[in-house]
């Protein structure tokens, strides 16, 4: 009897604490508020100058217009090509665009259509991207894997 009472006890503080982070910590901030990136700036004001002189580079914004940010997907997730610092719940997205159909067997267009992994699923499933949308993160994306 002790046994039981013991694995209930167990099985239910596991319970609650593995649906508070799905539902609460991931969903809740992935769909209620968008999560803010933050840039590297590691670099110095005198080199910032000196690359931006000698070279152009395209960078994403970390602000709220910036689609992965606007749409929370940096809560779970980071660009690292873009310096783009999220979550490290999720993989790194610098390569999803070349490696996504490999993973999950559907080119990644339609895998933001309708994703293939279980966590993924309830993400975009709960909240789906506009053609608009998924055009920007298509992009932002296709920009991460070339760098």
């Amino acid at each position: 009897m002790q046994k039981a009472i013991i694995s209930f006890v167990i099985s239910a503080v596991l319970g609650f604490g593995l649906g508070y982070l799905v539902f609460d910590v991931i969903m809740g901030k992935a769909s209620n508020e968008p999560q803010t990136a933050q840039a590297d700036n590691s670099q110095t004001s005198a080199a910032k100058e000196e690359s931006t002189d000698t070279k152009e580079t395209k960078t994403v914004s970390a602000n709220d217009d910036n689609i992965l940010n606007k749409r929370g997907c940096l809560g779970c997730h980071a660009v690292e090509t873009l310096n783009l610092k999220g979550g490290a719940t999720g993989p790194d997205l610098s390569k999803a665009f070349i490696n996504v159909e490999g993973k999950h067997g559907k080119p990644i267009e339609e895998f933001l259509k309708e994703p293939t992994s279980a966590v993924m699923s309830g993400v975009i499933g709960g909240n789906p991207l506009t053609d608009e949308e998924r055009k920007q993160v298509l992009e932002v994306l296709k920009d991460a894997s070339e760098k």
